[in-house]
């Protein structure tokens, strides 16, 4: 069916039409259409479709999804139909918009035959469970001091540049390991960092358990404001069907900046910061969708996890946005310029980053480990500062200064490598007891890796399950001490 015969089965259907008064790209005036109604499609004669966004007395606000230009005098027409984009597992693997057309292999694409309204009503009270799951990110200092919960909304906070988009490489190889689906939302990225990412998670075999959302910056921005709830209505279809989702909102720094642009080319008044006065109630909207919930009969529950970004100018936390977000979420996980200047690797600063559902999910045994190491660094930090007395420092401050910059050395990992967790609670039980007081940090990094390698056989990682299967961190210390050979040689082999 061609475009002109679409546009005239529409209007023969709803009995009206409009006509293109003026044009302010993406958004188009029109007059006419007495009975459109907010969020309403609108179809344009030359086959662009739009959404209506500002219904006034005499006119119809729309915003178009498309880059093509609109000419005043055009026809349009109503739909009569909200938003909706198609869903199902023909996504799996694939690049697409937020409409849900391909970006890559369009030749091979099979589109799902399954539409979901793109604006969804939040999950009640009363239809969500406690989030009770760990998520594990492989990020040894996120899992073990940070923790997070399968259902959470964390936020990821810092400047350009400081390693938020490599630390979600860690995650999304550790959630696929564990069987979980990716999504991840490139919210009006450059080209060049789309086709990067795209290659690396192609290269690694990755994109075969993700779905790839993205718009680059020259897209119409009101295709990028759409980037993100497409996302998470995806990740709704996934959810209702009993997956665990991760979905991953690269940035909403962004997001709001383009929905700023739609606002006020949309003549809507400005509030703070120029941007629409609805901004919080717009993110909240998105970021509430997720979380656990009851599935079918309500004897089941399954979840979406939500990782959004913001980005920061200065390591300032105090920005509009920034603080919107940080209201909006469970936490947020602080990637600090400095700590990244010094040359750690993820930079996150754990004394200024927050969990606040991820504890309650955290066994006996990672909980006495968030505590003890939690204090134990914060005192690292201060005996540093006497560290320049040498010889006159006791031997325990020396050997807590040994440990404290081991246990940093431990922390630092390359984006590849995602640690499982019974990997961290083997290593930094060797760390605790002074196993490895010898060892360089290029040494340490190896081992790690080998460790990692060696998880994949099946007798390693019950093995590794049977040391860290312990109810304290004493015990865990005393088995890894009993096993020390054992793990040196996992290291080293």
């Amino acid at each position: 069916m061609n475009v002109n015969s679409v546009f005239e089965t529409f209007l023969e259907k709803v009995g009206e039409y409009g006509v293109v008064e003026e044009i302010k790209h993406p958004i188009a005036t029109l007059s006419g259409l007495p009975k459109a109604k907010p969020n309403e499609i609108i179809l344009l004669e030359t086959g662009e479709i739009g959404e209506v966004f500002v219904v006034d007395r005499d006119s119809v606000k729309v915003m178009i999804f498309s880059n093509r230009p609109v000419r005043v005098g055009t026809r349009v027409t109503r739909t009569d139909q909200i938003l909706s984009i198609p869903v199902g597992e023909e996504l799996i693997g694939q690049v697409i918009t937020p409409l849900g057309e391909p970006i890559l292999n369009r030749a091979n694409f099979k589109a799902p035959t399954t539409m979901r309204e793109i604006d969804q009503a939040v999950k009640r009270v009363d239809q969500r469970v406690r989030i009770d799951e760990p998520l594990n990110t492989g990020v040894a200092i996120i899992d073990l001091l940070i923790p997070l919960g399968k259902g959470q909304r964390e936020l990821v906070i810092g400047d350009r540049k400081t390693g938020k988009t490599a630390f979600f490489n860690t995650i999304i190889k550790q959630q696929i390991r564990e069987g979980a689906l990716v999504i991840y939302a490139a919210i009006g990225k450059k080209k060049g960092e789309i086709k990067r990412l795209v290659e690396y998670f192609q290269t690694s075999g990755m994109l075969k358990q993700m779905i790839f959302v993205a718009t680059d910056s020259q897209d119409a921005s009101t295709s990028i404001f759409l980037t993100p709830f497409s996302a998470m209505t995806i990740a709704e279809y996934f959810r209702d069907k009993g997956i665990d989702v991760l979905v991953l909102f690269d940035d909403l720094t962004t997001h709001a900046k383009f929905y700023r642009e739609v606002s006020l080319l949309s003549n809507r008044f400005p509030g703070r910061d120029s941007y629409p006065g609805d901004i919080f109630f717009t993110h909240a909207k998105l970021l509430e969708r997720s979380g656990k919930c009851k599935i079918g009969d309500g004897s089941k529950s399954a979840s979406i996890t939500c990782l959004p970004v913001v980005e920061t100018i200065l390591a300032d936390l105090t920005g509009y946005i920034q603080t919107n977000l940080m209201g909006i979420t469970d936490g947020h996980i602080f990637f600090d310029s400095n700590v990244f200047a010094n040359g750690r690797r993820p930079a996150v600063n754990v004394g200024l980053s927050v969990t606040r559902v991820g504890k309650q999910t955290q066994s006996k045994l990672k909980k006495q480990i968030s505590s003890e190491l939690t204090a134990f660094l914060a005192s690292y930090e201060k005996m540093q500062s006497f560290s320049h007395f040498g010889a006159e420092l006791s031997s325990d401050m020396v050997k807590n200064l040994n440990r404290g910059k081991k246990l940093y050395e431990f922390f630092e990992q390359h984006f590849d490598l995602a640690m499982p967790v019974e990997v961290q609670l083997c290593m930094l039980g060797l760390i605790w007891n002074g196993t490895l007081d010898a060892t360089t940090k290029d040494e340490l990094n190896e081992m790690k890796r080998k460790m990692v390698q060696k998880y994949e056989d099946a007798t390693v990682q019950k093995r590794l399950q049977e040391i860290s299967g312990v109810d304290t961190f004493q015990e865990l210390v005393e088995r890894v001490v009993a096993a020390k050979d054992e793990l040196i040689a996992l290291c080293k082999t």
